[in-house]
């Protein structure tokens, strides 16, 4: 009911005319100031173009928002019908879904954009139908940037009335003498009645018309709300699965990891090496002092000493061999990956052909559910006619 209080301009405003062309005698004849008259009159054509501006620009703002109600009923109706399950499929193939131009043009580019998302494997969920079907669009359609300035032009108006008036009224005054003033009071008084009766309806017209425009908008919001939670509850295109996404990203993750270790251990190997070649120049420099200094007597520490570099040598060696399994262990991880990832492609594959079946599926329903359509519609044929006969 909020969208058509719009008609309630235009009875006010009718009263209004019939209160102006009252008060200055139209009616009975007694026109006592034609300039009050035209005055008046002007101010209320232009107010009246402004009204009629304002409620075609209200009559399509309803008949949008009217058509968001019927779809958002549609929705929830035809959701019903298919066991509470999304119904986004049938609805991104319906090109009648929406009549109204800007509706139809905005539901196209969200087609469109969830189309491209698909093909670049992207989340829908990054693509939201109140991206194109939102309160902007219900402003634009709904001319707000004129609307909204309205309720100021026409208490602009009211006030360019009143001194108008106020003008007239003084410009007739001749008060040069007292005998001459009771003569001019007529002329300021009539002055005087344009500027307060063009204030009066000013700031009436001002305040209604205010009222009228905020109760619309707020209505018309509204039901924006409500179309936009019984789409997404109905038939938000869905998301598709993250699985694919997850892999990948644990396969680069485990690819760092396996160079980090690689890496490492390479670092490690050298630092052994390097280890035992400066322990066995130290244990060659410490036995030639102290045979130098102490003589033979210990040659037998000196060849112990040896044993531990060789022994550390081995160790070397052993390490070598470890590092080289580990790396053989990590060429391995990485055949599992492209494993992996060859895996991951035959998924894909056999997903594509997977949709290729479904599809003709699809269509092999479609025209057995024809053909059984035309062979029912024959069978009523034949036994209408059949009927007649007997």
């Amino acid at each position: 009911m909020k969208s058509r209080l719009y008609y309630g301009l235009f009875i006010v405003y009718a009263v209004m005319v019939a209160f102006i062309m009252y008060i200055n005698g139209v009616f009975t004849g007694e026109v006592t100031s034609r300039s009050n008259l035209i005055i008046n009159g002007a101010f209320l054509g232009i107010i009246g173009i402004l009204f009629v501006m304002s409620a075609a620009s209200f009559m399509r703002l309803n008949r949008l928002t009217d058509e968001l109600e019927d779809a958002a009923d549609d929705l929830r109706e035809e959701y019903k019908k298919a066991g509470n399950r999304n119904i986004w499929i049938a609805l991104a193939e319906d090109k009648t879904f929406f009549e109204d131009r800007n509706l139809k043009s905005a539901f196209g580019q969200f087609l469109a954009r969830v189309g491209n998302g698909k093909k670049r494997k992207q989340y829908a969920g990054n693509c939201d139908i109140e991206d194109y079907i939102n309160e902007e669009l219900l402003e634009r359609v709904g001319s707000s940037h004129f609307n909204s300035a309205i309720s100021g032009t026409m208490t602009g108006l009211g006030i360019l009335g009143t001194f108008i008036g106020l003008s007239l009224g003084l410009g007739s005054f001749n008060g040069e003498d007292i005998y001459t003033i009771s003569d001019n009071v007529g002329p300021l008084l009539s002055g005087m009645k344009v500027a307060f009766h063009t204030s009066v309806y000013g700031i009436i017209f001002s305040l209604i018309f205010n009222f009228v425009y905020r109760s619309i908008m707020a209505d018309a919001y509204g039901k924006l709300e409500h179309f936009l939670r019984v789409f997404r509850e109905c038939a938000m295109p869905p998301a598709p699965a993250s699985g694919d996404e997850n892999t990948a990203a644990m396969l680069v993750y485990q690819a760092n990891l396996a160079n980090s270790m690689k890496e490492l251990l390479e670092l490690a190997k050298g630092e052994a090496k390097q280890q035992s070649d400066t322990l066995e120049r130290m244990a060659h420099s410490f036995l030639e002092q102290l045979q130098s200094v102490m003589g033979t007597e210990f040659k037998e520490l000196g060849i112990t000493l040896k044993l531990a570099a060789q022994n550390q040598a081995a160790n070397a060696e052993n390490n070598k061999a470890l590092l080289d399994a580990v790396q053989t262990l990590t060429d391995s991880h990485h055949g599992l990956q492209e494993t992996m990832a060859h895996m991951m492609e035959r998924q894909e594959l056999l997903a594509g052909e997977l949709g290729g079946q479904r599809e003709k599926l699809e269509t092999v329903c479609a025209e057995i559910s024809q053909d059984v359509s035309n062979q029912l519609y024959t069978f009523q044929q034949m036994r209408t006619v059949y009927e007649d006969k007997k």
